[in-house]
């Protein structure tokens, strides 16, 4: 499988709607009176066109979840040490790990990726290495990451997407685990959505009223830091290895023709940078669920998404995406399984 370049990576096709006035057919002639099954058919349709065809099936579902550290740690911005990342991914490797009890409930693959763990991890089995570095640079004093990192961890991501897609997955959900990495993602919302600050910083894993006020001056610091406004300048500025992976993934997958699921805040901001990079992206995507994290709506709103699933969480490691995995499947079953009206009536007398 020969590597992408940006130019390549970044020329995701526009969405092929041929067959929607067929799908949409297809779907109203089901048992059933025509929209009733509401947004499931409106979810039916976009795989239908997303696959490019009248009966869309998702049958190999993968989850990939890329773990990285954050320098804006050292400043105060998480609850929890670095640390927990190192422990989070021993978790998922183990097979324990909210992410992996929900992929075996819905039949989903999980792979972790290390992206940018901030310790040596080259001796756990299972985990794919595509380290970029150990952690990003601290971004309130200085960039999170060279211009040549952030490409790379672009490509790296549409890389590991590729290679699940050659191995059969119809479905690709994207997760992420790294301390510090919602206030990455606040930045990156800041500058890419754009909205204020404020609007975007909300308290992660967890915070104490005064950890949420030194996250908020932490993050001020860095806004004010760099004027950037460019997907990858701000990526380069802000952070953070596993977010752009995650991005870089999304463009693989959408230009491979495949649907991808994506997870909450921190996804969202996946998304949104790659949607920024590539606009076409954005029809590939199925937003999972609506995040308890601050901003997570907004950003939403700003790339006209309405989630699956609306559940108050907000832990990550792509849970959400993983939980939406069965109204993806029902939606397929829909057009492929479910009997004509006609023959209904017909049966009837």
């Amino acid at each position: 499988m020969a590597a992408l370049t940006m130019t390549e990576l970044l020329a995701v096709p526009a969405l092929d709607r041929i067959l929607e006035p067929t799908l949409q057919k297809a779907l109203d002639g089901k048992a059933k009176p025509p929209g009733a099954l509401g947004r499931i058919e409106e979810l039916a349709l976009t795989l239908g066109l997303i696959q490019g065809r009248e009966r869309p099936a998702v049958k190999q579902p993968v989850l990939l979840v890329f773990a990285g550290d954050h320098g804006l740690t050292r400043s105060g911005v998480a609850a929890f040490p670095s640390g927990v990342t190192v422990a989070m991914v021993d978790t998922l490797l183990a097979g324990k790990a909210n992410a992996n009890a929900f992929a075996r409930v819905v039949g989903a693959e999980v792979r972790v990726i290390d992206a940018g763990v901030a310790a040596d991890l080259s001796d756990r089995k299972g985990l794919i290495q595509s380290k970029i570095a150990r952690g990003t640079a601290d971004a309130s004093v200085e960039p999170a990451m060279t211009p040549q990192q952030a490409e790379a961890a672009l490509l790296a991501g549409a890389w590991l997407a590729n290679e699940a897609i050659a191995d059969g997955a119809d479905l690709i959900a994207l997760g992420e685990m790294g301390i510090g990495n919602s206030a990455s993602a606040a930045l990156l919302m800041h500058r890419l959505a754009p909205a204020s600050l404020d609007d975007c910083v909300g308290p992660g894993a967890g915070h104490s009223p005064e950890g949420m006020a030194q996250k908020r001056v932490v993050l001020a610091r860095a806004a004010a830091r760099s004027n950037a406004a460019a997907p990858m300048d701000v990526l380069a500025q802000f952070g953070g290895f596993e977010i752009a992976m995650m991005a870089g993934a999304l463009l693989a997958t959408a230009k491979a023709g495949v649907p991808v699921l994506v997870d909450g805040f921190i996804g969202t901001a996946a998304a949104l940078l790659a949607i920024r990079l590539a606009p076409a992206a954005r029809d590939y995507c199925l937003f999972a669920h609506a995040s308890a994290e601050t901003g997570h709506r907004l950003m939403l709103q700003r790339l006209d998404a309405r989630p699956l699933l609306e559940l108050d969480m907000r832990l990550g490691e792509g849970t959400g995406a993983l939980l939406a995995v069965p109204l993806v499947k029902a939606a397929c079953a829909l057009l492929s399984e479910v009997a004509e009206l006609a023959d209904v009536l017909e049966a009837a007398g």
